[in-house]
């Protein structure tokens, strides 16, 4: 057999192999579609006790709770140098090394000296560019492959907006032509800005729904009016994605913190609150505007801040430290497991993928029927003395995002 031919046929088998496989960025918080749902596929249904093979590890990058985002083999992420200095970072996913960092601003509240001070969302990536919402209330907009800054506004000083104790934690919404964040001012509770100027196209009051709590804004369309949800330090609150007019709110899940983004589908929005409990409504068409009926509440649901994702039918999600399955319609628990700790969580290839806060991954079948745990390993050489592990996995092109303060884990996952 020639080399040419050899060469052929190993190219052939290759790309017959590769056929249905299926990889994808990680563009902003929670993935494409913001519900912590990956479509990728033929991912590993196994791992060895060690865990999957690592691909390579970064220490030292800065201090930060957020997430990354992945476009284009490059990650973004968001982490701060002591408390005067919160960066924006763009590292390249072939080897975790950094590409460009800016500045663009210092942590948000010291003066309060709340606990855990530090860089706390996870940056948007929209075409050519970049937007966060630092920790303070930067907001910002930069050049996805430089770092350049092309408009950055102060959404505390510009609207009068009031954060929640541990400061700004959103991470932006970019929906067409507007970005979407929550100032949680009391005459400027949501605003959408131009995405390519910064000017504001409107403003939003949130009439008795607090300050800005630590979720970030979901999409919906229900009650046939496009939508922005916002999970705020009273509650959730529902504007119109037109105009900003305040639609609706719902505050029973109001807890002392207010962290889980919450969970959309068609109609339905589940939210859970800190020491308060999970609910779902139902956003409903009525005369004089929309209704927030509510379909269930119970203190036990999940409310943990590693969130949780709808899969089918079913909810999964902790309660501290109890892993969960609840139907999404009734709010009935399938099933309800101790674990390590709570854990922050996505969905890919028929299975949950957990980031739990004492540094441990696990697999789990997304299944109603039982906890079926298909592996787990704890990370290696963590860093010392930096707390609970809050930063959500991401997922992007076959490979696994893990991320303790300055450290990241990549692994492959095929």
């Amino acid at each position: 057999m020639s080399a040419s031919y050899r060469f052929l046929l190993s190219t052939t088998l290759l790309a017959i192999l590769c056929t249905g496989l299926h990889a994808e960025d990680w563009p902003q918080w929670q993935g494409p579609n913001r519900d912590g749902v990956s479509s990728e596929t033929a991912l590993s249904a196994k791992w060895p006790e060690a865990g999957p093979p690592i691909v390579w590890q970064i220490n030292d990058l800065g201090d930060g709770y957020g997430a990354v985002s992945i476009v284009d083999g490059v990650i973004y992420l968001i982490v701060n140098q002591g408390l005067d200095n919160e960066l924006v970072k763009a590292l390249d996913a072939t080897n975790g090394q950094t590409l460009w960092a800016t500045r663009i601003g210092k942590v948000g509240n010291p003066d309060q000296k709340p606990s855990y001070p530090a860089a706390r969302s996870t940056p948007t990536i929209d075409g050519e560019m970049a937007y966060v919402l630092g920790s303070d209330g930067d907001l910002v907009c930069l050049k996805a492959k430089s770092g350049e800054v092309v408009w950055q506004k102060n959404v505390r000083s510009e609207y009068d907006g009031k954060p929640g104790t541990w400061a700004y934690s959103e991470s932006p919404l970019v929906d067409g032509n507007k970005v979407i964040v929550t100032p949680g001012g009391p005459e400027v509770g949501i605003v959408a800005v131009d995405k390519m100027t910064g000017k504001t196209i409107w403003e939003a009051k949130t009439p008795e729904m607090g300050a800005a709590a630590y979720a970030s804004v979901q999409k919906i369309t229900a009650a046939g009016k496009p939508q922005y949800v916002a999970f705020m330090a009273n509650g959730l609150a529902g504007v119109s994605a037109e105009d900003g007019t305040f639609l609706w709110s719902y505050t029973r899940t109001k807890g002392i913190a207010n962290m889980p983004t919450p969970v959309i589908d068609g109609e339905v929005v589940y939210s859970g609150g800190s020491r308060a409990g999970g609910g779902a409504v139902r956003l409903v068409a009525q005369q004089l505007g929309v209704l927030s009926e509510e379909l269930y509440f119970d203190p036990k649901l999940p409310t943990a801040i590693g969130g949780a994702v709808k899969v089918g039918d079913y909810l999964y999600g902790c309660s501290n430290s109890t892993l969960m399955c609840v139907n999404f319609l009734t709010g009935k628990i399938a099933w309800q497991e101790r674990i390590s700790a709570a854990a922050s969580i996505l969905f890919a290839d028929g299975r949950l993928y957990l980031h739990t806060e004492d540094g441990k991954v696990m697999m789990v079948a997304a299944t109603p029927e039982k906890l079926d745990m298909i592996s787990e390993f704890t990370l290696p050489d963590q860093p010392e003395g930096t707390g609970k592990e809050w930063a959500y996995p991401a997922l992007a092109n076959g490979k696994l995002y893990l991320r303790q303060h300055g450290t990241i884990w990549c692994y492959g996952m095929k």
